[in-house]
């Protein structure tokens, strides 16, 4: 929760090291990358040339607006 609050509130880190060291506590590196890892494959955040980019729509608008679209298979 505290790494998705941190990449929320930035929206674009340059890299993932600069990500990790704004942390407000150290968690180690290896965590670190599994949470990562987590959220990539629960298309949370890409990361774009190297950028932590988050992606998710967390918007409530942008949730009513996807639970009432239609889906195209």
């Amino acid at each position: 929760m505290m790494v998705e609050q941190t990449i929320k509130k930035s929206k674009i880190y340059p890299t993932k090291m600069a990500l990790w060291k704004s942390l407000p506590r150290q968690v180690q590196y290896q965590t670190f990358n599994k949470i990562i890892d987590y959220l990539l494959s629960s298309n949370k955040i890409i990361l774009n040339d190297r950028e932590v980019v988050w992606v998710f729509p967390d918007n409530q608008k942008v949730k009513r607006l996807l639970q009432n679209s239609i889906r195209v298979r």
